[in-house]
Parts: C-alpha cells; structure tokens; sequence
C-alpha cells in the first residue's frame, strides 16, 4: 500500500523537552514522580515507567523523592503543596503553557474576567485556571450563558485549539453582552501546521490515519479536522489498534500524529502499512479459524 506521511507531525518542542528532562532525571535519581502522564501518550508513560517514572494522580501520593510537573503544568496550588512538603520539583511545562498561566493571572490583576476556551477537565486548562481566583471555561456556545453581563473579559485559548474555533467562539463571545473585551491568542503554532498539514494530506488520500493518545486533545483535534474533509479517518493509538478489514479496496493511505506520538510508535505504522497486501492480507484476515491451506 501506498502511504504518505503529513509534512508537519509527532512530537512538539514542548513534548520533546518533557521526555527529555524525564530521562535526564531518571538517570540521576531513583525515587521520580510525574503529576499526572507526563505526555498524553499511553505508549510513551509505559516506556518511562520501565525505566522508574511513577505517575500520579495527586500531591497527597507522594511522601518523597523527585517529581516532574508535566508539559501541561501544575497550578500553583498544587506547586506549593509539593513545596511545603520538601520535595525536590523539576519543571517540564511547555513554554506555551506558561505563558498562557501568565496571561491569565495578569489578566485578573488588571481586573479582566479571565474566559478560557477550551476543554474543562483538559489538565493545561485545570492548571490555567489554578493561576486565576475565578476562571470561566468555554468549550462551545452550549457554554456561553456562564458568561457574566456587562463585564471586562479577558479571553485566551487552551494552546491546541484549532484556529477555527477559536474564531468561531470569539464571534459568539462578541455578540454578548459585555463592557470591554480583551482577547490574547494563545494558540499553539506548532499545532496549528500540524492541523493544516493533516487536512491538506487528508484531501488527497483513500484513507487517513491519526496516530495518538486517546485522551490527547490536540490528536483528537486532529482526527475531528481530517474527519470533516475524509469521511475515512481514523484515529489509533498504535498499529495493533488497526483493523485490517478498513483497508479493503484503498490504494493510498494518509498518515499523520499527535503532538505527544512518539517517532518510534508512527515508524512502525507506516512500515506495517507499506508493508500490507491489500487482496492477501485482508482475505487472510477475514478467514474463518481451521479454515484455509492444507
């Protein structure tokens, strides 16, 4: 099978330097903790983990040793908890992250309503909103009656947020009622060539895959983009996620990953794919057990 791979995809600067401070540490310390998945990828913990990364879910877990604040971040309750306990902290936060944290909490010293677009319960929006007394989170317009009437709003975005949603809520933002709006764009660039790659490829294929976490909202972004240009996209974690059945009849197939997919996990889905006999491998797949030569 034929495949092409999106220009722009895999791991960001921000990711990189995660797994790369994670390592640098492990090799140093023994006792290494991470505050929640240090990346949004399911393969990548495990491997960590197998090396002596312990991941939790809360400050109250760990009693001593190192911990990592994630690329997500950590809000700075959580930050001073950590301290208050002694422990040594090593921080991996995206730039990004960082700078959007920082907006947030100069927005609300300059007396702005801080509004976060975009998921809620997404661990770099929890952090944001950790860096602000109170924060309103807008997903989508089901959200906007949780907006205040007649007030100053300051508005950011969750960094892998498409650009089109960002424009899209801002309109609907614009259209309330409010005495002055202020809005930063916090988006990610990094994120926004891999959504721009991963449509032009998407155009142009039979069918598209979007390699990535499950629970990684700029992979599942990605997979919501391609689905609206190529009805036959579809997002994986890896190769043994792929049923071989949805490969039957396509010629070309598209791939492209999340900013948390690791080199090594699309590597191996394309050499599989490349390697695939679209009429042998597919019959091969659908034969019933005891059946077949001999």
């Amino acid at each position: 099978m034929k495949v092409v791979v999106a220009e722009k995809c895999g791991f960001c600067h921000g990711v990189k330097n995660a797994i790369s401070v994670a390592e640098q540490v492990l090799a140093e310390k023994n006792d290494v903790y991470s505050l929640g998945p240090i990346i949004h990828n399911r393969d990548e913990v495990e491997q960590l983990a197998n090396i002596g990364l312990k991941t939790v879910g809360k400050v109250e877990e760990i009693q001593s040793g190192t911990v990592l604040i994630r690329s997500h971040g950590a809000a700075p309750e959580q930050i001073a908890k950590l301290r208050e306990k002694g422990l040594n902290i090593v921080d991996a936060t995206c730039i990004l992250v960082k700078r959007v944290q920082h907006i947030a909490s100069e927005l609300e010293k300059d007396g702005y309503k801080v509004v976060i677009i975009g998921e809620e319960n997404h661990p770099e929006v929890r952090a944001v909103m950790g860096c602000a007394k109170d924060v309103v989170v807008i997903a989508d317009e089901s959200d906007l009656h949780k907006l205040p009437q007649n007030a100053k709003l300051g508005v950011v975005c969750q960094t892998t947020q498409s650009p089109e949603h960002f424009g899209k809520m801002l309109g609907a933002i614009g259209r309330g009622g409010f005495s002055e709006l202020k809005v930063i764009n916090t988006l990610c660039k990094e994120a926004i060539k891999r959504q721009e790659s991963a449509v032009q490829l998407c155009k142009q294929v039979d069918i598209m895959f979007v390699l990535g976490g499950l629970e990684s909202a700029n992979t599942r972004r990605l997979a919501e983009l391609c689905k609206k240009y190529n009805s036959e996209t579809f997002h994986l974690q890896n190769w043994n996620e792929l049923d071989k059945n949805i490969l039957l009849g396509k010629n070309i197939a598209g791939v492209t990953a999340g900013a948390s997919t690791p080199e090594w996990i699309i590597a191996e889905f394309v050499k599989n794919l490349e390697a695939f006999d679209n009429c042998n491998d597919v019959r091969a797949n659908m034969e019933p057990p005891g059946k077949g030569g001999g």
